[in-house]
């Protein structure tokens, strides 16, 4: 019985993948650059989510409890990092696409790269609470969690497209995904540990590099990569 994932790769073009890194650059880079100026409009509205959120974050300690064991297990970047060498296993030993498997381990690591020099970058402060429900370490601003949720769950949706994943396959991985990348940047606000900017921060930056990714693949693919 061949796997739903089993058809030869979709023929791809980087027009569309660049035409969203092209709608994503401007809003990425402005809110990069208010947050590290702290334009004072943005730190208000992020502070007032921020107390808002976190009342109710104390008043609910069970939801708060399913809040924590989802953000620090389910979605933690680590978890996404799994799956991602799961779809790189199932490249090389599935499909033999050595350079496919490379471009996409390639592509987590820049990710992660790119969040860890941000955070340096911009050294933002986490929200501070006198009576906190959770904690996190690091520096505020990209939420790596958020980064890497969108990261590795665009690229896995890119895969499964590329390798004509069928009609219920594919709609049961958006709306897992969708879910995940969402459910991850809401949960990091309601346990006061992000700032409601850094969560969209990881959003943007999670796509734009997804996008330049993908764009970058019939450009730049080696003769190992499928056609």
């Amino acid at each position: 019985m061949h796997s739903p994932v089993d058809s030869p790769p979709h023929a791809t073009g980087p027009g569309i993948a660049l035409r969203v890194a092209a709608a994503l650059v401007l809003p990425t880079a402005l809110l990069l650059v208010l947050v590290a100026a702290s334009w004072d409009p943005l730190m208000v509205l992020d502070g007032d989510i921020a107390r808002t959120t976190h009342r109710w974050a104390v008043a609910e300690p069970d939801l708060t409890q399913a809040f924590r064991i989802l953000t620090d297990w389910v979605w933690d970047p680590w978890t996404m990092r799994a799956l991602a060498t799961v779809a790189v296993l199932w490249l090389v030993l599935h499909h033999g696409a050595w350079w496919l498997a490379l471009w996409l381990t390639a592509t987590c690591l820049l990710g992660s790269l790119l969040s860890q020099v941000l955070k340096a970058a911009v050294d933002r402060e986490r929200p501070v609470w006198p009576d906190p429900v959770d904690s996190a370490h690091f520096a505020a601003f990209p939420s790596g969690h958020a980064m890497t949720a969108t990261v590795v769950c665009g690229l896995l949706l890119w895969l499964l497209r590329l390798y004509g994943a069928g009609r219920v396959l594919w709609r049961t991985a958006l709306a897992v995904s969708v879910v995940s990348v969402v459910g991850v940047g809401l949960t990091r606000v309601w346990l006061g540990v992000h700032w409601s900017s850094d969560v969209l921060g990881g959003w943007l930056l999670g796509a734009l590099t997804v996008a330049l990714a993908v764009a970058s693949y019939d450009r730049f693919r080696g003769t190992g990569a499928p056609r």
